[in-house]
């Protein structure tokens, strides 16, 4: 028998690649709730396999017969911008639609927060409450919650670190996220980050990627939390090796055909300020902290390969290539 799969945020850069793995690698029967079906363009609408539920996430009443049939759920829907409807959408809607699925067939729920809430060792960082944004604090809270949640043992949080996906020129099938929009953007300002250098790292992951693991884990029995040292929540954060922020403008750089100085202005906090000044950046609280904290790393880090799958976007490189980045030759 197939399984009913419910996908929140369906027509979203992540909500479309997963959906579009799970169309084609199985047979399983696609509930996907999004507000505008005009923004699903990787999967057929009218396939008898698809069904849509289409609405906003705070008013679930009319879907609760079909968010009851669900045997797994991934919830990838989000919001920020706004508190009150990050508190609607990120904490209150979450436990309406765990409260309208039916305990006796519900398996798995894949629950997507984000990697910037959580320290080295997969624990929650205590300056997320204290400084961080609206969407910041919303998904810690969430995430204590769930952890307390009768369903705590049912529930996969994933954690994406930074995600890519889409092409810069926004064709495609898929929606371009948030990163590789930027990346256009960060080619402009190519001849000033060659001179500069900074001790900062990060892990960063392809959309298509955090979709091979999510159609892993909803294509497979659900196990109690295999892993040391966490709550009755599985924790996995979604991203590949670490890279450096030094290497990854380098190879920017060379990607891009632009001349490197073979040595740069360190990025002091002092110079960061004249910086964030001269350019007229806009920073909150949240913003000031991830500058001081530099390093966004994890352990463990969770790709494709750890699961026995192949990373699509295994590296800066081919997540430009993904992303229709023009090459200009190497230098």
């Amino acid at each position: 028998m197939s399984q009913r799969i419910l996908i929140t945020g369906a027509s979203g850069c992540v909500g479309q690649h997963i959906a579009e793995q799970l169309f084609r690698e199985t047979d399983a029967e696609l509930l996907l709730w999004l507000r505008d079906p005009a923004k699903l363009t990787a999967v057929p609408v009218d396939h008898p396999r698809i069904t849509l539920l289409v609405g906003d996430l705070r008013e679930g009443k009319p879907h609760r017969d079909l968010i009851a049939s669900a045997d797994r759920i991934i919830h990838t829907a989000t919001a920020w911008g706004d508190p009150e409807r990050a508190m609607q959408v990120n904490v209150v809607a979450v436990k309406a639609l765990l409260a309208a699925a039916d305990p006796g067939r519900l398996q798995q729920v894949i629950y997507f927060s984000t990697a910037s809430i959580l320290n080295r060792q997969l624990q929650t960082l205590p300056e997320a409450m204290e400084f961080g944004t609206e969407y910041i604090q919303t998904k810690a809270i969430c995430l204590e919650q769930l952890e307390q949640h009768p369903l705590a043992e049912r529930i996969v949080a994933v954690f994406p670190t930074l995600v890519f996906g889409g092409r810069v020129d926004g064709g495609g099938p898929f929606p371009t996220s948030y990163l590789t929009t930027g990346l256009a953007e960060a080619t402009r300002w190519l001849w000033l980050a060659s001179w500069l250098r900074t001790d900062a790292s990060f892990h960063f992951i392809h959309a298509g990627d955090i979709a091979r693991v999510c159609v892993h884990l909803a294509t497979r029995p659900h196990q109690a939390n295999p892993e040391p040292g966490q709550g009755a929540v599985r924790r996995l954060v979604l991203g590949q090796p670490v890279v450096t922020v030094n290497g990854t403008v380098s190879r920017l750089c060379r990607w891009r055909g632009v001349w490197q100085a073979p040595f740069g202005v360190d990025l002091t906090g002092w110079l960061i300020e004249g910086l964030i000044k001269l350019l007229r950046i806009e920073v909150n609280a949240w913003d000031r902290f991830s500058i001081r904290q530099r390093y966004f790393q994890h352990e463990p880090v969770s790709p494709p390969e750890r699961f026995g799958l192949v990373s699509g976007a295994p590296s800066l490189e081919a997540v430009f290539e993904a992303a229709g980045l023009a090459q200009r030759g190497r230098l």
